[in-house]
């Protein structure tokens, strides 16, 4: 149990420490950790939770972290995995609050996290296509996406009614 501990802590601290770029850029590192490294989670089981966590509010490492903490070694291994996922994140984000003044017109750092910015785009592209070719078994997989991208980047609408839309929807069609 206490090897579970240390794993899950390690193991969300790296994720936490390249949580460059947002939510979907995790999504490969998490994948990683729980199903290349430790297998706690199958591939299989990894795709469900990542469905499972994307209808859920909050951030998707915590969501992961949580679930994964939770299977491996209950309230203990969710504490654990959450303090790894936010320690490095909480400490970066800190001293750059304290140091942000004096750097944000420093062409340096302007052009590193242009860098950065640029990669992440790259790393969500890949991350949406190889969940686009793993998740569709039909033609029916192919018209929620298509609404939802059609209702998104056309019509402005918000999220929240598209998510509980394409839940209704899948309750009558799916």
């Amino acid at each position: 149990m206490f090897n579970d501990l240390i794993n899950l802590f390690w193991s969300f601290l790296k994720v936490g420490s390249f949580s460059f770029g947002g939510a979907y850029s995790l999504i490969p590192l998490i994948e990683n950790e729980v199903v290349q490294n430790h297998q706690w989670l199958s591939q299989d089981e990894f795709l469900k939770v990542l469905g499972m966590v994307e209808i859920f509010p909050g951030a998707i490492s915590i969501k992961f972290a949580t679930y994964t903490g939770y299977k491996v070694a209950g309230v203990a291994g969710v504490i654990v995995a959450n303090l790894g996922n936010m320690a490095v994140p909480a400490i970066i984000i800190t001293v750059a609050a304290y140091f942000y003044s004096h750097i944000e017109e420093n062409k340096y750092f302007v052009k590193g996290f242009k860098g950065i910015k640029y990669v992440i785009i790259g790393i969500i592209l890949a991350i949406l296509i190889k969940y686009f070719n793993q998740s569709f078994n039909d033609w029916k997989s192919f018209i929620f996406v298509v609404l939802g991208f059609g209702l998104t980047y056309w019509f402005n609408i918000h999220p929240v009614i598209i998510i509980v839309g394409a839940a209704l929807l899948a309750l009558l069609i799916i």
